[in-house]
């Protein structure tokens, strides 16, 4: 996938989850499958902060908002 929110979502994903853990890969997976409702989930378990919460949900509303135009 190209769509620089996607690419935006990983990175900021790794840099959150440092360790590669399951859930990590399964988020990096969600995103690469283009599955913006398997990331939402998935993130809904992860043990963010709100800003943080707030932060991946503007990424991945503009994820979803790119995935509309393709």
């Amino acid at each position: 996938m190209t769509d620089q929110a996607a690419v935006s979502l990983l990175r900021w994903l790794r840099r959150q989850l440092r360790q590669p853990t399951p859930q990590r890969e399964h988020l990096e997976a969600a995103v690469l499958h283009d599955d913006p409702g398997e990331v939402r989930r998935l993130v809904d378990l992860a043990p963010f902060t709100e800003t943080q919460r707030r932060h991946v949900e503007g990424l991945i509303e503009r994820w979803e908002r790119g995935r509309v135009r393709t």
